[in-house]
């Protein structure tokens, strides 16, 4: 049973949205949130300790504390919210790194749980319909949140044979999304014009923000369940999300779908990158077996549900978006002549 939690990464929205939750438990007599920057948002009881996990002083807080549980959330999935992707790598894995070693060397540590991502099975034509948690990616992720996802994972797995007397979670998240969280890719349905590789229509997994805060506590609290994948019931296609927010799409060829990625991304509308291009093309499923046996929780949301919950919170388009009706004009031509190309290939064949 967790005492005395130290939390990672509270200066995020679910970060300390989840440090709140726990200081609601009774059977949790303290909580220490611990970021780079102070919180903007209210974190409850949690008590905030500006640290960088980077930085070998984590150790001293641990163990100054007593601490006997650690949820490590800040492992960061999109570039901006770090600084550039250079930051984003540092954080996820540098500081994954530091963090494990603090807990290695401090006898109170009875549990980590570590918020991970469905990232680590990639995308690709050779996919399952469903991963169980056995079972690894047919195509490993190459670069960005995914690389850095398995990377965590590993330095994870390192860190319970040499700890083995730690109770482990790793919760393999689904795409998380609701009305108050922000990602790449809830940036992504909320543009006016969404780009979609053409030819495909991917299947898609969400997990809502209420039912990821209620796996992580079921993980702190709860029993020890090792890795768990987190998603909704059931599964919605890219073209259904689409017409469920209310957006056109624009079918672009995978070479113009990174181009359009790019001026989304000076337009400073989304943070698109290759990884999602693939995962937008060919999907990902999850069986939740294990989350209903062995973590014990239902999700509150399906997929189907947890999005149109996210559309209600949107609005009608994302803040500066009218920025993007050139760019969309000039990608559309690219994309024409590429798909043009693309056919007259086709037929030379």
């Amino acid at each position: 049973m967790a005492d005395v939690v130290l939390v990672t990464g509270v200066s995020r929205y679910l970060g300390g949205q989840f440090a709140r939750a726990l200081t609601n438990d009774p059977s949790v007599s303290r909580v220490i949130g611990v970021d780079v920057i102070p919180p903007t948002h209210d974190i409850g009881r949690a008590e905030f300790v500006r640290a960088d996990i980077r930085n070998p002083m984590i150790g001293k807080i641990i163990a100054q504390s007593d601490v006997d549980t650690v949820v490590h959330m800040n492992v960061i999935a999109t570039p901006t919210n770090a600084g550039g992707r250079t930051s984003q790598k540092e954080i996820n894995v540098i500081g994954t790194m530091q963090l494990l070693a603090a807990c290695q060397k401090a006898p109170s540590i009875r549990r980590l749980v570590v918020k991970s991502s469905a990232a680590v099975y990639g995308s690709s034509p050779r996919d399952p319909a469903m991963f169980t948690e056995d079972m690894g990616p047919k195509s490993l992720p190459r670069t960005g949140f995914g690389k850095d996802s398995v990377e965590v994972e590993g330095y994870v797995r390192g860190f319970s044979r040499r700890r083995p007397d730690v109770e482990l979670s790793v919760l393999r998240f689904a795409n998380i999304i609701g009305p108050g969280i922000r990602t790449s890719l809830t940036d992504y349905f909320a543009l006016p014009v969404i780009p979609v590789p053409f030819g495909y229509d991917a299947r898609l997994q969400f997990v809502h923000e209420t039912d990821a805060l209620g796996t992580l506590l079921a993980a702190t609290t709860g029993p020890s369940t090792g890795i768990t994948n987190i998603a909704g019931d059931g599964v919605i296609t890219v073209s259904q999300a689409a017409a469920i927010a209310g957006r056109a799409v624009i079918p672009l060829p995978m070479p113009a779908a990174g181009l359009f990625g790019a001026v989304l991304k000076r337009a400073g509308l989304a943070d698109f990158s290759s990884d999602q291009v693939q995962f937008l093309a060919y999907g990902r499923g999850l069986d939740t077996t294990r989350m209903r046996e062995v973590l014990g929780y239902e999700p509150e949301f399906t997929t189907r549900a947890a999005f149109e919950d996210y559309v209600r919170g949107i609005g009608s388009v994302l803040p500066g978006s009218a920025a993007l009706g050139s760019a969309v004009s000039g990608v559309a031509g690219t994309a024409a002549n590429a798909i043009g190309h693309v056919w007259a290939a086709g037929r030379n064949d």
